[in-house]
């Protein structure tokens, strides 16, 4: 047996100030047809008022409030992982008309974050506060039927970091040392199932649409299943109780759910698509997708950061996936968060580049204590009829470019320019 160990790591760079080569760069051919020539597809998207998306939200938020009150006081990111949210659904009693919350929603925030630099009182960061105040105040105006005073419990243990996590941290500013060893994955183009299955949740938490059907509640499913040529798209929609008079309003609002989500598809893919909701309602026993405040957290469904969309927005079992939740990972360093997003820039950057590609994939992996802008191996996979050796260049420079801006991507994560979830 051999074994390989080693302490070090070793780069080539060249070309110019902000450029590099990456040494473990491999642009290959796919294997087998792209996604949507394949028998059978699934994607899944779990809407902005679903519990899951609700605690990758209060995770990335929490993230980016601490991120903007060290750059105010500090200068700079401090080491942070706020990536550990836990929902605990509550209890009520939705009915036509009315109804009302019993037991409320309990949320825990946890995770590691510098609270204290210099041990001085007046540095010592709000943590806390941020966590609950912060996380009431969008919460409010992502959920409007939601009583942030009595509807839900926003609760918080998070500590200071590990010694030698914050000591990598502020190793090296200029370019930031990986935060752990994971990997990052993108493709491009999204297919037709995969379109229609994020749009249609977009379109139907859309402001235009609230104002038109203020009977829809956030908390929206959507799960569409090609099946060669023919997609069936299943929606779960909670419905307002006290926005929704009787049974027969809730029928129309169910066919207009339908109607909407008909004329998307249309507009998306000519391939025959069928539209079915909230196909567990039972009217003849009384049984309605009926809530108080618009997700079904507020009655037993529960929730926990990483267990819904990846960081594309999507659930994807036939694509590349990574279970790395991107949501209140700190955004300078943590390449479970970094890696995801540069790798779906790379992807989308070379399909537009070449158009003749039927789809591309690229994986990213890191060494924990590296640069962040020397990954360990990259992979880019183009699929299609092209001659591999002629794009070869083209790809190693899109690639290049995007990780070498890797040490600033934390600025678009502040600024809230990244799909995360």
């Amino acid at each position: 047996m051999s074994l390989n160990i080693s302490y070090k790591w070793t780069s080539k760079r060249g070309r110019g100030k902000d450029e590099l080569i990456i040494m473990n760069l491999k642009v290959t051919r796919g294997a087998g047809p792209p996604v949507e020539k394949l028998p059978v597809e699934i994607v899944e998207r779990k809407g902005k008022g679903h519990p899951d998306t609700l605690c990758d939200k209060a995770a990335e938020e929490l993230s980016v409030r601490l991120s903007e009150y060290y750059m105010e006081v500090f200068g700079q990111v401090q080491h942070h992982n706020v990536d550990k949210v836990l929902l605990v659904g509550g209890q009520s009693n939705a009915k036509f008309g009315g109804g009302d919350v019993i037991e409320p929603i309990y949320i825990l925030m946890s995770g590691r974050a510098v609270d204290v630099v210099d041990k001085d009182y007046e540095r010592i960061v709000p943590v806390g506060k941020f966590a609950v105040e912060h996380t009431r105040d969008w919460l409010s105006k992502d959920l409007p039927h939601l009583d942030v005073n009595s509807d839900v419990i926003i609760d918080y243990k998070i500590r200071a970091g590990s010694t030698d996590l914050v000591g990598n941290f502020d190793l090296e500013r200029d370019v930031p040392r990986a935060n752990d060893t994971s990997f990052g994955v993108g493709y491009a183009p999204l297919s037709p199932t995969e379109l229609i299955t994020l749009e249609s949740e977009q379109l139907l938490n859309s402001e235009k649409v609230k104002k038109e059907w203020p009977q829809i509640g956030e908390d929206i499913k959507i799960m569409g299943t090609r099946i060669d040529n023919k997609i069936h798209v299943q929606v779960a929609s909670a419905i307002i109780s006290s926005e929704t008079k009787d049974a027969d309003e809730y029928a129309n609002v169910m066919q207009g759910i339908c109607d909407m989500l008909g004329d998307l598809a249309t507009k998306i893919t000519d391939l025959e698509t069928e539209i079915s909701v909230n196909t567990a309602d039972s009217p003849e026993d009384g049984l309605f997708y009926l809530t108080v405040t618009g997700t079904s957290a507020e009655h037993g469904d529960d929730g926990q950061v990483g267990r819904g969309n990846r960081a594309n927005g999507l659930i994807t079992p036939y694509r590349p996936m990574t279970l790395e939740a991107a949501g209140g990972k700190n955004p300078v360093s943590h390449v479970g968060k970094t890696y995801n997003v540069a790798a779906r820039e790379i992807t989308e950057r070379v399909y537009k580049e070449h158009p003749d590609l039927s789809q591309v994939y690229c994986y990213l992996v890191s060494q924990i204590g590296a640069p962040i802008t020397e990954p360990k191996a990259v992979n880019v996979e183009l699929f299609g009829d092209c001659d591999i050796d002629k794009v070869r260049s083209s790809v190693e420079s899109i690639t290049e470019e995007v990780i070498a801006k890797l040490p600033r991507v934390w600025e678009g994560f502040v600024k809230r320019q990244y799909q995360l979830w």
